[in-house]
């Protein structure tokens, strides 16, 4: 008489409903399922890292590169500027690619009675970049705002947004007085209140809070705290 095999000598159904297994379909075996199973894995970590690695980049990368060297343009004569109006000056960012490497910015001195001190910069130089998506803004005196012709965005005598789609206030120049030479030198993004300074950011990104580790600046970019 052949004796019963025991049930660790049973041989296991293939089947995963015997096993009691989620199945697709009748007759879906385990190892097709197990199969999908590791490739939904898969792709579900590839999808991951494919977003994470990005922004785990762009939030490390600046702590291992070094930024650029600050360089100061000269832009003229104290006497040239008044507290009351601004006065366009073209200055050249990135040299050796002709036009395409300068940009206009708008210089005034500094006003105790209008702009706060914690800058500390004898002359206010405001970007012409639009913080929308990039547009030259043009100041118009009369009114006493920066105009975007883009998309509407308005600024007030400080940069600030007043109307239109632009996210923070008109990016800003360091400034000095060197031999009786108003200079000015590297860029930097300021918060809503006028109050704080950043490394420069690129339009369309935000500052305060949590954005700024989403938009972090660029590693070559000079830090203006230093």
């Amino acid at each position: 008489m052949a004796k019963k095999p025991t049930p660790k000598s049973q041989k296991r159904s293939p089947y995963a409903s015997d096993r009691g297994i989620p199945a697709a379909y009748e007759g879906e075996t385990v190892t097709r399922r197990r199969f999908m199973e590791l490739n939904a894995l898969a792709v579900g970590g590839i999808a991951s890292a494919a977003f994470g690695l990005p922004a785990l980049g762009f939030a490390v990368g600046p702590m291992f590169s070094k930024t650029t060297e600050s360089v100061w343009k000269a832009v003229g004569s104290p006497a040239d500027f008044s507290p009351l109006d601004y006065v366009p000056k073209v200055i050249t960012l990135v040299d050796d690619v002709g036009e395409a490497g300068k940009t206009t910015l708008y210089i005034r001195k500094a006003n105790p009675q209008l702009d706060r001190d914690e800058f500390d910069q004898p002359f206010v130089a405001i970007s012409n970049r639009c913080m929308h998506v990039g547009c030259p803004v043009r100041y118009v005196q009369a009114s006493q705002r920066f105009i975007c012709p883009c998309h509407g965005g308005i600024y007030d005598f400080q940069g600030a947004v007043i109307g239109g789609p632009p996210v923070r206030p008109l990016d800003r120049f360091l400034t000095r007085v060197t031999n009786g030479v108003v200079e000015v030198g590297d860029r930097f993004s300021v918060t809503d209140a006028l109050d704080q300074m950043y490394r420069p950011r690129d339009p369309s990104n935000q500052l305060n809070g949590l954005w700024e580790y989403l938009y972090p600046s660029r590693p070559t970019t000079p830090n203006p705290r230093s």
